[in-house]
């Protein structure tokens, strides 16, 4: 398992009947049907309605609207007295609807009635507070910048806490070790945005999740997906919906973009890993997999591998536009020894799909010699083979089951791997959750322990690449 070292300058790696209303002064024309060619069309005319009912006499199939007939003001001192569910759901009614829904003074008004700007602004009466609010102050803002700013506090106002919770480390896999717990609390949820070359663009909600030690699959399986060569744009957003009472979907939330792709990078990155008799696995980078139908080119599923390391960050602290920059880790310089090399590395990793656990593997102490460090990377061995006791079974044959629609099936010889290697203060210095496949060996080596056939499990990046022998 190649990777390079962290003491090195250069990159770090690892191994709508319309009826016509006839005036008063108009008699009722009258046309015996016979004389009339088929070829000219009729009209229909009817008498004059009673004065009592002229005033509600209206088009079939149209609506007078009495509310947009109010004057502005008035509808502004209605708007003040909803609350922020209301106030959202009713800007999707209509353009004007929408320009009043978005006023700073009444979303500046709610933002400080729920959280505050100190002790003596709560103190006071809300609505006298607006008042000497000078206009100034609020309306210097851009359009819609406090009703932005009051559901984006309520998607992250418990900021601080989770961010305590995740101090938590596991010793084994040194990752939070209430990473699940912290999503599933925060109400965490990815989604799928797809753009083709026409411009069309669809949004797909996650249909499933498999959470495992170190990782979280998601797969997205509902919904008309366009050809997949007629893709231009993939975008992969984390989501915290806002908890208001209101239809799912027009819900307010929070996006952080995780992942995006252009038309130049699905076509060059996308490798097939696999397949069954039903669908085609292609690999886009950074661990998306989508199945598309065997003989076609529409797809049936998609699905993504997340690595816990930073996750609940990059799925809440990113905007809609610019995804989450994560800190760069500056492993401590070894130099105790630096004729003998590199030592206390920590290895774990996992082998899984969408329902089981297939392998799983920790290894500590793990060191490489001066000789083993070559152009930055250095090598670690965690299960060498002369060794049986360091052998790993697998509880499970390597699958990725999939389902769509309406079918469902298993792609052999495929699987989710999640790898964590820690550096010799234990901090994460590599991690990879990507989809992998298992091809047989070229050449199957020599043993006396073991028969039948041998088979090769590899990954490669910029960071460093990993060869598993199976």
């Amino acid at each position: 398992m190649p990777t390079k070292s962290p003491g090195s300058s250069t990159q770090r790696c690892l191994a709508t009947n319309n009826a016509k209303r006839v005036p008063r002064t108009q008699k009722k024309a009258t046309v015996p049907s016979h004389q009339v060619p088929s070829r000219v069309p009729t009209k229909r005319l009817t008498s004059p309605l009673p004065r009592s009912t002229r005033h509600a006499a209206r088009p079939a199939g149209c609506t007078q609207n009495h509310i947009e007939q109010l004057p502005p003001e008035i509808l502004m001192k209605i708007l003040w007295n909803l609350d922020a569910s209301s106030l959202y759901c009713i800007s999707y009614v209509n353009k004007l609807f929408y320009k009043l829904a978005k006023n700073n003074g009444m979303w500046r008004k709610k933002y400080s009635a729920k959280y505050g700007e100190s002790k003596k602004l709560k103190a006071m009466h809300m609505d006298e507070v607006v008042e000497k609010l000078s206009v100034m102050k609020v309306q210097e803002r851009p359009e819609g910048y406090w009703r932005r700013l009051y559901f984006r506090t309520i998607a992250g106002n418990n900021h601080t806490k989770w961010l305590k919770e995740l101090g938590t480390i596991n010793p084994y896999t040194g990752l939070p070790s209430h990473t699940e717990r912290v999503l599933r609390e925060q109400r965490v949820a990815w989604e799928i945005t797809v753009c083709d070359k026409s411009g069309c663009e669809g949004t797909f909600e996650q249909s499933h999740t498999y959470y495992s030690d170190s990782s979280v699959t998601v797969c997205w399986s509902n919904g008309s997906w366009p050809a997949f060569h007629q893709l231009s744009t993939v975008q992969l957003h984390g989501v915290k919906r806002v908890p208001l009472k209101c239809p799912s979907a027009i819900k307010p939330g929070w996006w952080s973009l995780m992942a995006q792709l252009d038309i130049d990078t699905i076509s060059k990155s996308s490798q097939v890993i696999g397949g069954d008799r039903l669908v085609m696995l292609l690999l886009l980078s950074p661990g998306i997999v989508i199945g598309i139908w065997r003989g076609q080119s529409s797809i049936a599923f998609v699905m993504a591998t997340f690595h816990y390391h930073r996750l609940v960050e990059r799925s809440l602290l990113g905007s809609s536009v610019c995804p989450y920059t994560i800190p760069e880790n500056m492993p401590p310089f070894d130099d105790v020894d630096p004729n003998y090399g590199l030592h206390g590395y920590t290895l774990h990793i996992t082998l899984h799909n969408t329902v089981t656990e297939i392998m799983f593997g920790h290894f500590p102490e793990l060191f490489c010699r001066k000789g083993q460090i070559h152009e930055g990377f250095i090598q670690l061995n965690a299960i060498i083979r002369s060794k049986q006791s360091q052998h790993t079974p697998l509880s499970a044959r390597v699958s990725l089951p999939w389902r769509s629609d309406a079918l469902e099936g298993t792609v052999k010889n495929c699987c989710m791997m999640s790898l964590t290697l820690l550096d010799e203060s234990q901090m994460p210095f590599w991690c990879v959750s990507m989809p992998v496949s298992m091809v047989l060996a070229n050449e199957e080596p020599f043993s006396y322990d073991y028969q039948g056939q041998h088979f090769l499990i590899k990954y490669q990046d910029a960071e460093g690449k990993v060869q598993m022998d199976v």
